[in-house]
């Protein structure tokens, strides 16, 4: 018989390089498989920030605060830049309903330990002059930072390959079954044999979860993000609508005082400095499958949005644009979780959260795989909690 993996990771964006190179720092035998590249999906859409101020408290933020402490040494860890930098971010109140509603957010936030602190319209003006002056407030977020997305998931892969593991790029997974206490991957490239296999495919997870009878729900969430010219500091660090929560989880009764062509498509102000000296501005939020056509309405939802924070946007042309797919699941957690299917396991479905989590996704997993304790209670995140009567194979 052929070599067996201890473990075969699915997906080589961020989430599958991490589990691999996690798994490989253990010690694990791991093949990396992917239909094309190393980030060439979802990963390579992203606008990297690693975020706290986005999350819902409780163990959502707790979850993100873990991942994001541990960026600073990674960047030593990686032999590729990922250009962690911690600059903080800004969160904007439209409206003085928005500001009641941010107070006691920010309250239950700074109670877990979270850097937060609220800021008028004074302190927000000082902070960043080119706002507009009509704006309520703010929450700034210390711990908040950002990254290069696409050298993160070079970053893992490459350094787990120096602890040897192996990567098998452009090269599609057809089928999976289950022999003894083996499973046999059959690729374009011929058969690969693993003791465990992780589903890291993101938005193409339940096409590799329904290979071995599991109904995986991951679904598609479309976001788009526009790019400017190389111009001027706007901001000094990310800056995005406290209305993004709304957009986000879609819960709360407040109403942002939107334009229908905003709510339709799920638009919420995002604004990230780049290294280059321009910026990105997101960001949407809607169903449309597997399109990433970008789409000329979200285009000028997300400039009438840009416009209405930082006015001055208005006389800076636009270069491109461009959209991904967010791994969306019905809850916004995602799933990292062993399944009815012995050694098979699922790590997908964290939505636009893949970057910022993807380090404590790493750890979880390879402790998941080895039956190690975990430093979280991680039962919010198991598969099971969707209730699916599975078949296993």
């Amino acid at each position: 018989m052929s070599r067996v993996y201890d473990t075969a990771v699915i997906g080589a964006g961020v989430i599958g390089a991490a589990v691999s190179y996690y798994s490989a720092l253990d010690g694990a035998d791991v093949i990396l498989i992917d239909k094309g590249d190393i980030a060439e999906g979802t990963s390579s859409k992203s606008d990297g920030n690693i975020l706290v101020c986005d999350k819902m408290p409780g163990f959502d933020s707790t979850l993100a605060k873990m991942s994001q402490d541990m960026y600073p040494q990674l960047e030593k860890e990686l032999d590729y830049p990922i250009e962690w930098r911690r600059k903080g971010s800004l969160y904007l109140c439209e409206t003085q309903e928005e500001l009641e509603i941010a107070r006691d957010y920010c309250s239950q936030m700074a109670a877990q330990g979270i850097p937060m602190r609220m800021m008028d319209q004074k302190d927000i003006q000082a902070d960043e002059p080119y706002l507009a002056k009509d704006l309520a407030g703010g929450i700034e977020t210390a711990c908040d930072g950002s990254l290069y997305p696409i050298g993160l998931s070079y970053g893992y892969a490459l350094t787990a390959r120096k602890y040897g593991a192996k990567l098998s790029l452009h090269n599609p997974v057809n089928a999976i079954t289950k022999k003894e206490d083996f499973f046999i991957i059959q690729t374009e490239q011929g058969e690969i044999h693993a003791k465990n296999v992780v589903n890291c495919a993101g938005v193409w997870s339940p096409v590799i979860g329904a290979m071995l009878g599991l109904s995986i729900p991951v679904s598609a969430r479309q976001g788009q993000i526009l790019v400017s010219e190389q111009t001027f500091r706007v901001a000094r660090r990310k800056v995005h609508e406290f209305g993004y929560m709304l957009a986000k989880f879609g819960t709360g009764n407040y109403k942002r005082p939107v334009s229908e062509r905003v709510e339709r498509n799920g638009v919420a102000f995002v604004f990230e400095p780049t290294a280059a000296d321009n910026f990105l501005i997101g960001s949407s939020r809607r169903f449309a499958g597997e399109d990433i056509r970008t789409d000329i309405e979200v285009m000028q939802a997300l400039a009438e949005r840009a416009i209405r924070f930082f006015p001055i946007i208005r006389d800076i042309k636009v270069i491109r644009a461009y959209s991904g797919l967010r791994p969306f699941t019905p809850d916004h957690l995602p799933i990292i979780s062993d399944t009815p299917v012995p050694g098979f396991f699922i790590a997908a479905g964290h939505e636009g959260d893949g970057i910022g989590l993807s380090a404590i996704t790493g750890r979880l997993m390879s402790n998941l795989i080895a039956g190690r304790e975990q430093p979280i209670d991680i039962s919010p995140l198991a598969f099971g909690r969707f209730h699916q009567n599975e078949n296993m194979s």
